[in-house]
């Protein structure tokens, strides 16, 4: 079965009124018009996919009343017209486990919640690892760049005029060409900071341009 099958299947098990809950009589009206509401006419989609709750109403003021019962309970949900009649949506993953605690779908609710966990978490790890790619070949690409403009200054037999310290840092890059400019820094003889190591390379890159001209 699907997720929302599932859903109005445990929502159909519960009883229609509570005697024995703490729960204030005007909630358990309103949760039960959300609840019947849904049962007849919403749907869930597949956690696993999107993000998607909805309920259909014919009249505006059908819709109207349930998005007003939700929005007292701080569930943010919008209307649109859809075929003829308007819809009730929510679309954001922490507002739907907020219905589906709301109308006490229970197990949906901790079923939805250890989807959504590990959607995120996957999508975490996805993110950190293309921001680390992304900063790996911006490493490589000004590395290539600075190993060419040291090829350069030998070409023109002008290494050996070079400043002692713009000598180390090209030899550094030269033999450490996948280090950050942070790790290249702390290779030297004497350790410095990347702003250092930026300067020292800008200025090897200035006597290439030179050299080109």
């Amino acid at each position: 079965m699907s997720f929302s099958t599932d859903l109005k299947e445990e929502l159909l098990n519960q009883k229609v009124w509570d005697s024995k809950t703490s729960m204030k009589q005007e909630e358990q009206i309103d949760r039960i018009c959300v609840r019947e509401a849904f049962i007849k006419n919403g749907f869930i989609n597949n956690p696993n996919k999107d993000y998607h709750l909805e309920v259909l109403f014919k009249l505006f003021e059908k819709a109207e009343e349930i998005k007003n019962i939700l929005q007292k309970y701080h569930i943010k949900s919008k209307i649109i017209s859809k075929n003829k009649g308007y819809m009730v949506y929510i679309k954001d993953g922490e507002e739907i486990s907020k219905f589906l605690a709301f109308v006490g779908a229970n197990t949906a609710m901790l079923k939805f919640e250890e989807i959504r966990v590990l959607k995120e978490t996957k999508n975490n790890i996805n993110r950190l690892v293309n921001c680390e790619t992304a900063n790996l070949n911006k490493t490589i690409n000004a590395s290539v760049m600075q190993i060419e403009d040291i090829k350069l200054i030998r070409k023109h037999k002008k290494f050996d005029d070079l400043p002692k310290q713009l000598k180390e840092i090209a030899i550094a890059r030269e033999e450490n060409p996948d280090l950050t400019l942070e790790e290249l820094g702390m290779s030297l003889t004497i350790p410095i900071g990347k702003s250092g190591v930026n300067h020292r390379l800008k200025k090897i890159h200035e006597i290439a341009e030179e050299l080109k001209r």
